[in-house]
């Protein structure tokens, strides 16, 4: 093979393909990157067996073949040459090496043969649908801080994404959950995803899926079948395995009779939480909330640190409520709402809380209080 490609181009196709080449890895073909030579231009494909990603670029092909190499170490090479630089990479078939040449220079870089390299084929995907790539940047970015790491229990480690009623209405449904918080969001269901299998998006999927959607104002093309998803977005194609697990009736935990409405402004709200929160340790991060009345007292009390008041102003009209939550988790959902106040459903000290978002009615969360 032999070609020349702009610098430019090459680094934009090898970022999106080598996040998910592995640094270490067992397979030594995992840790390189597929170069394809065609007569449409430069294709590269990049796997670690559970994760597929394809991008193309254009480039001035001179004779077209195969050939794979250090994802990572191209990709430092190409980062480090001079804007706008003409690259001509061509391989020796005979050394069993890729040449890649700029200006004043030359890397010789060792490969493996390309039919080694392996092809996670989706097999056949039984629904297909188009859908804003922001809307589905959406779903993901409402839920995927509440994902469980907690391996034990697998199948929360990632992102429901289903099929759902909402009131008369039938929506494409994101859920995540670690136990501790639930995050839900929603928007109307495509044209073609009418009975698509509910599937879990693995966490390390959804954080590249995220990654490509950044900055993307195009459509995004999904296939889903029962033990893999695709998604089309411009010239990049993530190829996925799906969790192989049930997704718990999460419906269960969602609160119906929470009858003490709290309202606050979320931007107060949030800074108070985080300043009182330095006073927390590590272990136990719980805030207290005493509500009560127009007013809101959130303190901490650390037996080795010391301990922080702060009041704000709220709206609430039921009985005095005392209750405990981990900080993080109140600045990870107060981080997502996009109105302006934000109103939390409560029950009593040991029950669920739901927040919801006054800006995106598709969107719920709910948190599991903490004993304070």
């Amino acid at each position: 093979m032999k070609l020349v490609i702009e610098r430019g181009e090459l680094l934009r196709a090898l970022g999106h393909v080598t996040s998910v080449v592995e640094r270490r890895t067992t397979i030594p073909i995992l840790s390189n990157v597929l170069l394809k030579a065609t007569d449409q231009g430069l294709q590269f494909k990049a796997t670690d067996l559970e994760r597929e990603v394809l991008e193309q670029a254009p480039a001035d092909v001179a004779q077209t073949g195969a050939v794979t190499v250090p994802a990572h170490i191209l990709h430092d090479i190409v980062r480090k040459l001079p804007d706008g630089a003409q690259v001509e990479i061509k391989r020796d078939a005979d050394k069993e090496r890729l040449t890649l040449s700029s200006a004043q220079s030359r890397f010789s870089l060792q490969t493996l043969a390309p039919e080694d390299f392996p092809d996670l084929a989706a097999g056949e995907l039984t629904h297909k649908f188009e859908m804003a790539a922001h809307e589905l940047k959406r779903l993901i970015d409402k839920t995927r801080f509440a994902i469980s790491t907690e391996e034990t229990r697998y199948y929360l480690n990632g992102i429901y994404l289903h099929q759902a009623t909402q009131g008369k209405a039938t929506t494409l449904r994101a859920v995540a959950t670690d136990g501790h918080r639930l995050a839900q969001a929603e928007l109307p269901l495509p044209k073609g995803a009418n009975g698509m299998p509910g599937i879990i998006l693995p966490r390390k999927t959804v954080h590249e899926l995220y990654r490509l959607l950044e900055g993307t104002e195009s459509t995004a093309m999904v296939g889903i079948s029962s033990s893999k998803a695709r998604f089309e977005i411009g010239t990049v194609t993530l190829t996925t395995k799906l969790i192989d697990g049930t997704f718990p009736d999460y419906a269960r935990v969602i609160p119906k009779s929470n009858d003490k409405e709290l309202k606050v402004d979320n931007a107060e709200f949030k800074n108070a939480v985080d300043r009182v929160s330095t006073i927390a340790s590590e272990r136990g991060r719980a805030v207290k909330l005493n509500i009560s009345g127009d007013k809101l007292v959130l303190s901490v009390n650390n037996p080795e640190g010391g301990s922080a008041t702060e009041e704000i102003g709220a709206e609430y009209d039921a009985t005095p409520l005392e209750i405990g939550f981990n900080a993080r988790y109140l600045l990870d959902i107060a981080g997502q709402l996009e109105s302006e106040v934000a109103h939390f459903q409560l029950a009593d000290p040991g029950s669920p809380t739901m927040v919801k978002d006054g800006g995106d009615e598709g969107a719920l969360y709910v948190l599991m209080p903490m004993r304070v």
